[in-house]
């Protein structure tokens, strides 16, 4: 990794440090397992006899992707992609950001860096967030037993990647919107468009097509009962290829725009 591109994606960090997108992720990250960890406090009773189930770890983080992965992970994708993306363009700092000595492919993968490091952060703070809310009631109260099965690392790692995985589609494609069009509201619309056009072929033979439809997909085969429409397909796979595809069209889309700010 060259020095060019390590300074440059300094740069771009440093853009996002008390952004909107920033703190998206670490209230993100920690939504719903705060909930989660406040209903297990106020009804203790049922936490108590929770805890001693053998798969105790595995239901706490069925119950908090539920909703993170059918909306709240690819909708906080959504919009953390687009901020970062168009930063200069709400701060008119394009000219200035080209007139510096960095080439155009480092500005562009230092920026897309930025934002799967932040997707990555956002992933770990999801899970501290899972074990806290497993955690903590048993430590604040002492009605509550602490979890019997040992916290599952490779579980929850397994898990986490194939979302991860599943959702870089929607990071390539944000990016790809957000670098051509100065209006937020483009990719932004654009975004909430496929998001609930993924809710609705979801349930279709062919939803795969659409590659905002992988993260529910994969939340339902979590949950044994996966839909017709990733039964026949790796969608991780198809999640790796969209998100290539997307990314190599936005890089060449970029270099070769003529106005770039």
């Amino acid at each position: 990794m060259s020095t060019s591109f390590l300074h440059s994606f300094q740069s771009e960090w440093l853009k996002t440090r008390r952004s909107l997108a920033a703190w998206l992720v670490i209230i993100g990250g920690f939504f719903l397992p705060f909930i989660m960890l406040v209903g297990r406090t106020v009804y203790h009773e049922k936490t108590s006899a929770e805890s001693t189930s053998p798969l105790f770890w595995e239901n706490l983080a069925g119950q908090c992707w539920q909703f993170m992965a059918l909306f709240l992970l690819p909708m906080g994708v959504i919009l953390a992609t687009s901020l970062i993306t168009q930063i200069e363009f709400r701060n008119n700092a394009w000219k200035q950001v080209h007139t510096t000595p960095q080439h155009f492919y480092t500005l562009f993968w230092s920026k897309l860096m930025v934002i799967m490091v932040m997707v990555v952060q956002f992933f770990i703070l999801f899970n501290i967030g899972i074990y806290l809310a497993g955690a903590v009631p048993a430590l604040l109260l002492g009605t509550v037993d602490y979890p019997s099965q040992p916290f599952p690392f490779m579980y929850m790692l397994k898990t986490s990647g194939r979302f991860m995985l599943d959702i870089l589609p929607v990071v390539g494609l944000q990016y790809l919107i957000s670098l051509q069009f100065k209006n937020f509201f483009v990719p932004l619309g654009v975004g909430i468009a496929m998001l609930m056009l993924s809710l609705v072929m979801v349930e279709w033979k062919y939803g795969y097509i659409v590659p905002y439809t992988y993260s529910p997909y994969n939340f339902f085969e979590l949950r044994g009962s996966a839909m017709s429409g990733s039964k026949d397909v790796n969608i991780h796979w198809l999640a790796l290829s969209y998100f290539a595809f997307f990314t190599v069209l936005s890089f060449v889309l970029y270099i070769s725009k003529k106005e770039k700010g």
